[in-house]
């Protein structure tokens, strides 16, 4: 469905391109830089899917804005939501005056910047660069320079493990000792190979979740920024798949696809010991795993190789809004410091600016669930160990979901990982056709 969608997507930008070179009989206040800030009474779409903690935000700011009314769409999975959105950029019409977007979806859209405002030339002059982590506002701008999002919230990688399991195994467990064995992705593995001698059981829940990891680490993905397919001709990323591949083969893997009701389940029984840990898995750890091993998942503020993000989203003023300047003040006062730090609070969405990253309130904050621990403050800590953004070319996230997982999902099943490796490789070349 997804490719599908895709194809479709790509296949309609050109009569959108055209559209907006030439006008097609459209006024120039209804898109892009042509609008201008009204006086009068101005109605604002915004979508948004999941959490984003925005529900009494919005209540403030049209108290603050007598003549702004704001219609909230919010659907519950990001996957419809995104399937639908990207329908209505490749139809020209009915995408919200303010799009959310997440960030495994930039790679579909970076490459087509003419669909959206710069929000570098119609936003608040007062709102810029330093307002982000440098990695979270670079990682929103198209080649040709146009910023097509404020960034929301973000996903800063730390590790989570079962305290008792290692433990149990004579390793390592309270979270200051246990940061040795996450040092590296080396010491990672090799810690794993001792727990398993240990105790027969899986180090991490599938190849794909810790393959995708050490993907995202690397400065060059899969796609370049010339746009090219560079899966065969970047090493890291054969190493990367090497090493991965041949820990599932020493019984690292517990072989669970993520999110699957065996996933599910798999944290409450001890399936795996480790789990590569955004700031908001926390909160499907407790879900899963339940109150009768409260205190015994703990979470460590390191991470091998460095840092890492998984999650995360960005708001965009598409060129379909008819009030652009007025959309993107919405946006950059959503995405204030202030106003992020009331949306954690709200939902539990983790900041990605730099002032909210030093509020009080963010880095007092506790997870008793996880041992009291300083969640805001440990995960403060991780998102200034995520290196610069790496690109996302056209293809970038259909090749991760449909080409590297099914390989690595494939190796684990039986096939050898040179078949595996093969089947990634061939796959790819046809999604970045």
């Amino acid at each position: 469905m997804r490719q599908q969608l895709q194809r479709a997507f790509f296949g309609a930008i050109a009569l959108v391109t055209a559209c907006s070179l030439s006008g097609c009989g459209g006024d120039e206040g209804a898109g892009g830089s042509g609008g201008t800030t009204s006086s009068g009474p101005v109605e604002l779409t915004l979508s948004t899917f999941g959490e984003f903690g925005y529900e009494d935000l919005i209540k403030e700011y049209m108290a603050q804005h007598s003549n702004i009314t704001i219609k909230h769409d919010k659907v519950g999975q990001g996957g419809p939501y995104h399937e639908a959105l990207l329908t209505k950029l490749a139809g020209g019409s009915g995408a919200a005056d303010v799009s959310a977007l997440e960030e495994g979806h930039l790679s579909d859209v970076l490459s087509k910047p003419q669909l959206f405002n710069n929000l570098e030339q119609i936003g608040p002059k007062d709102v810029n660069k330093e307002r982000w982590l440098d990695w979270k506002y670079d990682a929103a701008k198209a080649k040709d320079g146009t910023l097509i999002g404020y960034g929301t919230d973000i996903g800063p990688l730390a590790m989570c493990y079962r305290k008792d399991l290692l433990q149990a195994a004579g390793m390592p467990f309270e979270p200051e000792a246990v940061k040795p064995l996450f040092a590296t992705w080396d010491s990672y593995f090799a810690a794993g190979d001792q727990y398993v001698a240990k105790t027969g059981k899986a180090w991490f829940d599938s190849d794909s979740q810790i393959f995708n990891a050490m993907q995202n680490q690397l400065k060059v993905g899969y796609i370049d920024k010339e746009d090219k397919l560079v899966i065969e001709s970047n090493p890291d990323i054969k190493k990367n798949f090497d090493k991965v591949t041949a820990a599932g083969g020493r019984g690292q893997t517990a072989k669970l696809a993520a999110f699957s009701n065996e996933w599910n389940s798999g944290f409450k029984t001890g399936a795996f010991a480790t789990k590569t840990c955004p700031g908001w898995m926390l909160g499907v750890i407790k879900e899963q795993s339940g109150p009768e091993l409260s205190g015994k998942w703990a979470v460590t503020d390191a991470f091998p190789d460095g840092g890492g993000n998984w999650g995360g989203s960005y708001l965009t003023v598409p060129k379909q809004s008819k009030h652009p300047k007025e959309a993107a003040e919405l946006a950059a006062w959503l995405t204030a410091p202030e106003q992020q730090i009331k949306a954690f609070k709200a939902k539990g969405t983790f900041p990605s600016q730099v002032k909210a990253l030093e509020a009080g309130e963010l880095l007092s904050a506790t997870n008793p669930y996880f041992g009291g621990v300083k969640d805001g403050e440990l995960f403060a800590k991780m998102a200034r160990k995520v290196g610069p953004a790496q690109y996302k070319g056209p293809g970038d996230g259909q090749i991760q979901e449909n080409a590297m997982s099914p390989a690595l999902q494939a190796v684990e099943q039986g096939k050898s990982a040179a078949e595996g490796w093969q089947q990634a490789v061939d796959a790819a070349k046809r999604i970045a056709k």
